[in-house]
Parts: structure tokens; sequence; C-alpha cells
């Protein structure tokens, strides 16, 4: 869960990113805040990473790991 919640961070770091994401999942900040460590949310984030390739790849140079980690988390999130 926390590479997952680094990648929530780093999707917020970025002003095109974070309103690309909350435009496409319709949540507000509010909720946002009060749903960060929802597994359902974080699933949901990647999942938006995963669909845009240069956002995935962002990510997860901003986080220093390879793109697969980032999916596994997705992964480990889903069992």
């Amino acid at each position: 869960m926390a590479l997952a919640l680094s990648a929530l961070a780093a999707t917020l770091a970025d002003d095109g990113r974070a309103r690309r994401f909350l435009n496409l999942t319709g949540i507000g900040t509010d909720e946002l805040r009060r749903r960060a460590g929802d597994p359902d949310l974080l699933v949901a984030l990647i999942g938006f990473l995963e669909a845009h390739e240069p956002d995935l790849l962002a990510v997860a140079d901003d986080l220093q790991v390879k793109p697969e980690q980032v999916v596994a988390a997705r992964r480990a999130l889903e069992a």
C-alpha cells in the first residue's frame, strides 16, 4: 500500500495529472483526503496511470521505481 500512496502523492504533485485524475473520477478534494488510504481509490489511481503510459512512466520515475512495480502494487491491492 505504501507504493500506491506514494503514487497518489506523485500524481497530485503534478497539476495537470492531478486535474485529469480528479476530473475523470469526479472525486472532490475533500473526498480524496478522506479516502486517500482506501484500496479501491488506490486501485483506481493506478488504473488511471496505466491507461496513460506517459503518466505511469513519470510517476514511476518520480518514485524511482520501475513502472512494473507500480502495476504490481495495484495487483496486490486487488488481491
